[in-house]
């Protein structure tokens, strides 16, 4: 039986997940009302939620909908876009109309997967991760181009992707020593145009609460 956009919706997620994020945001942009419920990452054993909803890998986010989970976070970005979009225009879609700006973004969104993660080196190491972590944003930065969302005028699917990671910046300045606004000035104008928008500001932490769960993550100094 196929699932219903009016069934309930629970999405289970730890608030400080970047990938769970997206997926809180993706529904809060579609105005989707959810339940969240929240799995702590830092207990090292998952709920019998997450294992019986996510038997395969134990992990969040999970959308539950209906009572059938949905797992992956930009599956879920695609799923959500997928059933509550608005059927009289293109507009409220997340992903783009174009096949080729489709296939575009998914692997732009697969390259932040890759590319964007927060670092834990120390020494000259932390420098060489720095650097080249700076050299993914500027990629990415040159992505955007001088567009106010990586899909032109409207906020879409590869801003779903990147934005929760925007809150490690004050992490990478603050354990890599670098200035972001100055590294990636166009990045950081981006991330201030998004907050502007209700379903991220909603969904995405400080930057100083994200740094400080990190450290407490991977027991930096």
């Amino acid at each position: 039986m196929a699932t219903t956009s009016s069934e309930p919706v629970t999405c289970v997620d730890f608030w400080c997940n970047e990938f769970g994020m997206r997926a809180r945001i993706a529904l809060r942009e579609k105005r989707v009302p959810f339940e969240f419920v929240e799995e702590d990452l830092r207990v090292r054993h998952r709920s019998d939620l997450v294992r019986r909803m996510n038997p395969v890998h134990r992990s969040i986010p999970i959308l539950i909908h209906g009572g059938r989970p949905v797992c992956g976070s930009m599956n879920i970005v695609e799923y959500v876009d997928d059933v509550w979009t608005q059927e009289e225009a293109e507009a409220g879609r997340l992903l783009p109309a174009d096949p080729l700006e489709r296939a575009r973004a998914r692997f732009w969104a697969d390259f932040v997967d890759q590319k964007t993660r927060f670092f834990t080196s120390r020494g000259e190491e932390k420098r060489a991760a720095m650097a080249e972590l700076l050299g993914h944003l500027r990629r990415l930065e040159a992505v955007l181009g001088d567009k106010a969302f990586f899909g032109g005028d409207e906020f879409g699917f590869l801003d779903v992707a990147l934005v929760p990671f925007s809150a490690m910046f004050y992490g990478y300045e603050q354990h890599g020593g670098v200035d972001m606004e100055a590294e990636c000035p166009a990045l950081v104008r981006w991330v201030k145009r998004c907050g502007e928008r209700e379903g991220v500001r909603e969904v995405l932490p400080s930057g100083l609460h994200m740094y400080q769960i990190h450290k407490e993550f991977y027991q930096i100094e």
